[in-house]
């Protein structure tokens, strides 16, 4: 298996996932005429068969496959490589979506949805995903977290954190803006880049932040719930268990 990383959107390889051909059909023809080389799949065992063939630099998954749900195909895939991944899933599936995002999608569009939207996503998660020069900086470090931007790298206390695409941009944001609070629609617009959406997603994907940099998540220390506001990132609180 091959894994490679997009020197560019375009062009990138895009897995799509779907049972239903209308769908899949859809989607793949936006996504080819935006310039991705695409691949597709009907189901849970022939996405990852497709993936262990041509690794893929983002896939777009349908959260209700038949026998092997979308859920489990993305913990295999993860198990094998990291991978930015898109949920599809049904409107009003609250519940799923935040399952979707608990095992570690990206982000997710729910059915019905504009194919251009969907475009609109994939390459904002491409984007974020692929190495690029550190804005300003080198590596950000504080309370025993070292993030470097430019190699998407972060470890705690040198070990190295498995973070998906948006919670690397998550931490990497909180180690920018130390001591600073901030309302969930910020930080869906500054990590997210996207002026609306479910704020579902930035409580899911703080709590599993957590999960990764805390050593206690039950009671965090370093990503500080700020009643009535959002959320702020304290380096204080540990500075002297340096």
């Amino acid at each position: 298996m091959e894994q490679r990383t997009p020197d560019a959107e375009a062009g990138a390889r895009v897995l799509v996932v779907d049972d239903d051909p209308t769908v899949a059909e859809i989607v793949t023809g936006y996504l080819d005429r935006a310039g991705y080389v695409v691949d597709r799949a009907g189901d849970g065992p022939g996405a990852l068969a497709r993936a262990a063939a041509h690794w893929p630099d983002l896939v777009v998954l349908d959260l209700m496959l038949p026998g092997m749900d979308g859920l489990e195909v993305c913990r295999r895939m993860r198990g094998r490589g990291p991978v930015p991944v898109i949920m599809l899933t049904a409107r009003g599936d609250e519940d799923d979506r935040i399952l979707g995002l608990e095992v570690g999608a990206d982000d997710y569009v729910t059915k019905p949805f504009s194919p251009r939207e969907l475009v609109l996503r994939v390459e904002s998660v491409l984007r974020r995903s692929r190495p690029a020069p550190a804005a300003g900086s080198g590596p950000l470090r504080a309370a025993g977290l070292a993030v470097d931007p430019a190699a998407r790298r972060a470890t705690k206390r040198g070990a190295e954190l498995a973070l998906t695409v948006r919670e690397f941009d998550l931490l990497a944001f909180f180690l920018r803006h130390p001591g600073r609070a901030f309302a969930r629609e910020e930080l869906m617009r500054e990590v997210w880049g996207w002026d609306f959406g479910d704020l579902s997603t930035v409580t899911v994907h703080v709590r599993r932040l957590r999960g990764k940099v805390e050593d206690d998540p039950a009671r965090p220390r370093l990503v500080q719930t700020v009643w009535g506001v959002g959320y702020r990132f304290d380096a204080a609180a540990v500075s002297g268990e340096e």
